[in-house]
């Protein structure tokens, strides 16, 4: 049976540093997501992305900015 899809918010990374980066700090605040391969809609320099659900988007920006992830685009995907 296939999985039942839902909306989710994407980060993509221009280098792989950043996207562990971010991983680091969404651990670091114990905010919600995990590190994905990058979607195939999505074009980016590095192939990881930060996926959560799309109702955290917001705690997530005011995370990276933070911190100073340099983050490459913000996506919403069904996934």
């Amino acid at each position: 049976m296939a999985r039942k899809k839902s909306e989710k918010v994407v980060f993509a990374f221009a280098g792989t540093a950043q996207a562990v980066y971010m991983e680091q700090c969404a651990r670091k605040d114990n905010a919600p997501g995990r590190m994905i391969p990058l979607p195939r809609e999505i074009s980016a320099e590095c192939g990881m992305a930060w996926c959560a659900p799309a109702e955290a988007r917001g705690g997530l920006e005011q995370m990276a900015e933070k911190y100073g992830v340099e983050v490459e685009g913000v996506y919403e995907l069904l996934l």
